[in-house]
């Protein structure tokens, strides 16, 4: 049996005030199933981040709700967010964020650390074989490339073995070798391990590792491809982008 593994519910999120309010989202309604690999696209303020951003608890719904499995987190306090953020939710940005000073085992086992848990060495290599990155624990970021950086960025979010991994721009810092082997790699998580991932991108190549395309114009949902091709999602991105204008 198929379950939902983030809920939107006429989720509104408007910035600024009256004469001068930007609404990012307007009354969306959108779910992403659990196990599954959906891309999310639109022209540039289409409202992408911010669907991210609400949907991982990073940001407030003006009005609406969002919920983790049965959790809402539009109830939720600062404390009990952040604490469901660290333990539930992984975030992978197009900037790796990684700490230069620290070891590649050590930037993964940090978000245990922050929630007070102290990671088992075993854990942290297991999760840094996962990404393909197992003979390289010791490595500061510096002595990385930029595809072993986003690895571990990678095996960071995934240390706590969140409900939804969430990317924004995951691989969009990549060259297109580099990028195709990090979906690969995302895509396998899929598979394998039945992962919920949910990324935004602008290239319809990433887009076309997804098990679905959602599309956004002006904070509305405006259609989606079911196991997409790249020229499908290209195409589709030209219209929508012709429409925007």
């Amino acid at each position: 049996m198929t379950r939902d593994a983030i809920r939107l519910r006429n989720v509104t999120r408007t910035y600024g005030a009256s004469d001068g309010a930007v609404t990012a989202l307007n009354d969306l309604s959108l779910s992403f199933t659990e196990g599954t690999f959906a891309a999310v696209m639109g022209p540039s303020g289409s409202g992408k981040s911010t669907l991210l951003q609400c949907a991982a608890g990073l940001d407030r719904p003006t009005s609406g709700s969002v919920l983790l499995g049965e959790t809402d987190l539009t109830t939720l306090n600062e404390t009990k967010l952040t604490l469901l953020r660290r333990e539930r939710i992984g975030f992978v940005f197009q900037s790796f964020n990684l700490l230069p000073a620290l070891t590649a085992e050590q930037n993964v086992a940090l978000p245990l650390r922050l929630a007070g848990r102290r990671p088992g060495r075993s854990q942290v290599q297991d999760v840094l074989a996962q990404v393909g990155l197992a003979g390289r624990a010791k490595h500061r970021p510096g002595e990385m490339s930029g595809g072993q950086q986003q690895r571990v960025a990678i095996a960071r979010a995934l240390i706590t073995q969140p409900e939804v991994l969430f990317g924004d721009e995951a691989t969009g810092a990549l060259d297109s070798t580099t990028s195709r082997d990090v979906l690969t790699m995302l895509r396998a998580l899929v598979d394998e391990q039945r992962q919920t991932i949910v990324m935004v991108t602008h290239d319809p190549v990433a887009a076309s590792y997804a098990d679905r395309v959602v599309f956004l114009v002006d904070g509305h949902l405006n259609g989606e491809l079911e196991a997409p091709t790249a020229e499908a999602v290209a195409a589709r991105m030209t219209q929508l982008e012709t429409v925007a204008c």
